[in-house]
């Protein structure tokens, strides 16, 4: 694993991949990385129209790059259902929860639920069980990897609360969204080691990288003072989003992933070459996965039924 670069990342012809939010930032790259070693990957992203612009210039740098564009949107569970159904008879080999959404004002989603939390773990939730089946089809290697933050590390989920309705803090709320991520892997490992499938399911983290995920929320707001604060932060101690994607491409395709392994930065969770990253004790907590699972079962709609309980 040391000094590990995505020119590692192992042969991919035949395979296919789904990305989500691939038209910008730590999707973007992991998406084109897999594409340039010989992966069919779906860009599946909210804007049809951003996530053209990117699968293009993935075929300009990757030329042959064998990627096409689908219309997602991990806030509303119909737009999710309907990607499902019209990828229902495709071959599915990895799946990349990498969308999500950083740091938010508070708002809801289509159906209810605040904003981060609905995004970033209970979209990703329906998306991975309704494309499940297609998983366990692929055979050996395929893989779930969802794309946490070193940011869990602040907050626990809340069973009463889930969605912050009591008292809402966007940064606390993003916390707890990412670690929804690493219970999500957790809970989805213990299953799938129930089951004695082939699927492994692991996460990653990029550390501290320069995307525009966080300007996303002063910029919609209109906070300038704090946008530029964060572009300074980008541009003097983030790391490039080409490493920032090294772990998740490492989780996606490295041979020695095993079930419920988290990949990231090594120093200060910050920077650097993947891998195996520090996490907090609750994400290991089966109890905890447990509830989250079956809480997320009730609000989505979405089961599990192929997977032991």
């Amino acid at each position: 694993m040391k000094g590990w670069t995505a020119s590692d990342i192992p042969d991919q012809t035949g395979r296919t991949a789904v990305v989500t939010g691939a038209n910008s930032g730590i999707g973007y790259i992991t998406a084109r990385e897999l594409a340039r070693h010989g992966a069919q990957v779906v860009l599946a992203c909210r804007s049809e129209a951003r996530g053209a612009e990117a699968a293009e210039r993935i075929r300009a740098q990757v030329p042959g790059a064998d990627v096409r564009v689908a219309p997602l949107d991990l806030a509303d569970l119909k737009s999710v259902r309907a990607f499902a159904a019209e990828h229902k008879g495709d071959r599915l080999d990895l799946l990349i929860n990498n969308a999500g959404v950083m740091a938010l004002p508070y708002r809801r989603t289509a159906d209810g639920f605040e904003m981060q939390f609905g995004v970033n773990h209970l979209g990703h939730f329906a998306l991975t069980g309704l494309l499940l089946p297609k998983l366990l089809e692929a055979g050996p290697g395929a893989r779930v990897v969802s794309v946490s933050s070193f940011m869990h590390m602040l907050g626990t989920v809340d069973p009463r609360d889930l969605n912050m309705e009591r008292k809402y803090g966007r940064w606390t709320a993003y916390a707890r969204s990412k670690t929804a991520n690493l219970l999500f892997v957790h809970e989805l490992s213990r299953r799938l080691r129930a089951s004695d499938t082939r699927l492994t399911a692991a996460a990653a983290h990029p550390g501290y990288a320069s995307t525009n995920i966080a300007t996303a929320a002063p910029k919609l707001e209109g906070r300038r003072g704090t946008q530029r604060f964060m572009e300074i932060g980008n541009r003097f101690f983030a790391q490039s989003p080409d490493n920032g994607a090294l772990p998740t491409l490492y989780a996606a395709t490295a041979p020695d992933v095993h079930q419920d392994d988290f990949f990231g930065p090594p120093f200060g969770m910050w920077r650097g070459t993947p891998t195996r990253s520090a996490r907090a004790k609750w994400t290991r907590d089966d109890k905890a996965g447990r509830g989250l699972w079956a809480a997320s079962e009730r609000l989505t709609g979405v089961r599990y039924d192929a997977l032991a309980g």
